[in-house]
């Protein structure tokens, strides 16, 4: 073989270290996607609920607020999204 590492010239070494390098990073940069996508999916179920309420629940009650709606309309909208079976907005 003598000084020159082989038929390779040490390349060989290079490769192997640049490769290993490479793959390090990939798993790091998989791990990382993977935690924020099950994280992020997880949080945002976690929200709806947490609070107990739907988007269109919260719109609902904010244009009661506002005035916008009277009683007899909030009540009859807030008993239909109050059904059950009824998917999350």
């Amino acid at each position: 073989m003598g000084w020159n590492w082989g038929h390779m010239g040490g390349w060989g070494m290079v490769w192997g270290w640049l490769f290993l390098a490479l793959f390090v990073v990939g798993l790091v940069v998989l791990m990382v996607v993977l935690v924020r996508l099950l994280s992020g999916r997880d949080r945002r179920s976690d929200e709806v609920h947490r609070s107990g309420r739907s988007r269109a629940r919260e719109v609902l009650d904010e244009r009661y607020a506002r005035g916008e709606i009277d009683d007899t309309e909030y009540d009859e909208r807030r008993r239909r999204l109050d059904e059950p079976g009824r998917p999350e907005a």
